[in-house]
């Protein structure tokens, strides 16, 4: 009887083990349309505290899916009642459907204490699938395909995607161009990169394929967002086509809730600074240049910018914003600059204060809160900022109106202008005196050699050729010297002058032509042919389609305007030497 009880204690033990483990694997529903996204729901509960999860949960095959989102909870807790310590795992996906008809989705599994436990599968039908143009609209067996590996951000956070190039034929590859990227109203696209790869010969299905582009896509709301096709035009013997991309869906994370009452849309890592960037003295009823400074990594380009605040103390106008960002990790790296005029409204000080600012952290999941920043001024009367000049100060501005005055197109003399400064400096001094004891010098130099070439009677008669012979003269004595465009070119490019860098290139292009007494580009090309041989003509026109390019695209990093520099002098100097 003993042992018959010992037997039944047993089956009862093990009945109760094996309730301690409690599995569920469910979709949201059986049937789906054409754009529904299958939603599945895990939940494993594990009751008793001598239970050990030895393996992590496997999923089932789910290759007839795209997964575009999923995302689990832990729960651990004690039963007041019967005091057994009790986890519950909850896991959702979110699968988009690859193909229609009737899909079975198998069983989940897990180990715990040596034993397997499994869901039962289970079948959903989907009613229509959404054709993809991925590697399905072509023209001339080409293909566009754009791949965004994560697709699961936060609202505002950027992902980035890549436009690939399929063709089974390589001359192909090279014949698509125009590529433009998508809009949206709830995403904002900017571009990382226009450089090709290299040709990579096995792609989908053996095919050769090519990047053509690399973007960063910004949702600007949450939810399941579908980021359209990127287009791009494929020229042929028969005229140019139109090859469009496949669509991506993305999903995107609603921001957490307890953000502060001055967040607007700022994720990333981001420093607020406003300064003065003017360097005199703060004058009543004198304009007066502050600057507010957001830089960082995230989706700069796109910011409510913090605003300087209005005051009795001083009028503020509209700021010019001027952008200077470049690709990073996390998003568009850089600064954006908020350019204000602000006139003080009387004599005194002042405090010019800024918005509250508070930005989102992707990384450490929450809201940084920088609140107000502020710059303390002290604005004199113009007797005042008179009276405090000294007369070094007075000696400086005169300099500097001479130095403004005498500005020369390739050597910047307002370089030279002298900054005002608080203590006397006596190498400022000496640098004035010899500058302006320069120009005297150079002024009654020049009234010498009027006065001696106008007091010369005898004149030599020279002989006289044909008009094309002293047009060539001509120009050879006028002939420009571009190591002086080189070395302007440079200061520029250090000054961060972006408009004044491509306008002294036109301006270096023209007096080139102008030497070669080229009048069209048919004539021009011989000309360099000639002189350089082919290879630089070809350099040549793909320089200025490049130029052209960087000239008007949004988004210019200094590492460009570098390579630009190198190109041009390396082209110009084969060209003129």
């Amino acid at each position: 009887m003993q042992q018959k009880l010992i037997y039944i204690s047993f089956i009862l033990i093990s009945v109760i083990a094996y309730g301690q483990v409690n599995m569920s694997l469910k979709s949201d529903k059986s049937d789906y349309n054409a754009k529904d996204i299958v939603n599945l729901t895990i939940k494993i509960e594990l009751n008793g505290d001598n239970l050990v999860q030895q393996s992590p949960v496997q999923l089932p095959d789910l290759s007839k899916f795209n997964i575009i989102g999923s995302g689990s909870v832990t729960n651990a807790l004690v039963d007041p009642e019967t005091n057994v310590a009790m986890t519950q795992l909850v896991t959702r996906l979110a699968l988009e459907p690859k193909q229609k008809g009737k899909i079975k989705i198998g069983s989940v599994l897990i180990t715990v204490n040596n034993k397997i436990y499994k869901t039962e599968p289970f079948n959903v039908f989907i009613r229509d699938v959404e054709k993809k143009t991925t590697l399905a609209n072509n023209v001339n067996d080409v293909f566009l395909n754009m791949e965004i590996e994560d697709r699961e951000v936060y609202q505002d956070q950027p992902t980035v995607a890549v436009l690939r190039v399929y063709s089974k034929n390589i001359d192909n590859l090279r014949k698509v161009k125009n590529v433009r990227l998508p809009q949206q109203e709830n995403l904002n696209v900017h571009p990382v990169n226009y450089n090709r790869s290299d040709i990579d010969p096995s792609g989908i299905s053996n095919m050769p394929s090519q990047v053509l582009a690399v973007f960063m896509v910004f949702p600007t709301e949450s939810g399941y967002v579908e980021v359209p096709s990127v287009s791009a035009s494929l020229s042929s013997y028969a005229g140019k086509n139109k090859v469009l991309s496949n669509k991506v869906k993305i999903n995107v994370k609603k921001l957490p809730e307890g953000a502060p009452e001055n967040f607007k849309n700022a994720v990333g890592n981001f420093s607020v600074k406003i300064i003065k960037t003017s360097g005199q003295k703060v004058e009543k009823k004198k304009p007066v240049h502050i600057t507010v400074k957001v830089s960082g990594e995230g989706n700069l380009a796109d910011l409510v910018l913090p605003k300087i605040l209005p005051s009795e103390k001083y009028e503020i106008f509209t700021p010019k914003i001027s952008v200077k960002t470049r690709p990073g990790k996390n998003g568009l790296k850089g600064e954006v600059l908020e350019n204000y005029i602000l006139i003080p409204l009387d004599s005194g000080d002042f405090e010019v204060k800024t918005e509250a600012f508070s930005y989102f952290d992707p990384q450490q999941k929450d809201y940084i809160d920088l609140g107000e920043n502020s710059l303390k001024l002290s604005a004199f009367t113009h007797d005042e900022v008179l009276a405090a000049r000294t007369t070094v100060e007075k000696v400086n501005e005169y300099t500097n109106t001479i130095l403004e005055t005498v500005n020369n197109p390739v050597i910047k003399t307002a370089t030279f202008k002298v900054k005002e400064k608080e203590k006397f400096n006596w190498n400022i001094l000496f640098i004035n005196a010899v500058l302006l004891g320069g120009i005297g010098i150079g002024y009654f130099t020049y009234k010498k050699k009027r006065r001696k070439s106008l007091a010369a009677r005898a004149i030599p008669v020279m002989p006289v050729g044909s008009v094309a012979e002293t047009e060539l003269d001509l120009k050879s004595q006028q002939k420009t010297n571009f190591e002086d465009y080189f070395s302007f070119l440079k200061q520029i490019k250090k000054s961060d002058n972006r408009s004044k860098f491509y306008q002294v290139i036109d301006e270096m292009d023209s007096k080139l032509r102008y030497e070669n007494s080229s009048q069209n580009d048919l004539d021009f090309y011989q000309i360099i042919e000639e002189q350089a041989g082919r290879q630089t003509v070809e350099d040549y026109k793909n320089l200025h389609q490049k130029l052209q390019f960087e000239k008007y695209s949004p988004v210019q990093s200094q590492e460009s305007i570098d390579d630009l520099y190198h190109e041009v002098i390396n082209l110009y100097s084969r060209i003129t030497k």
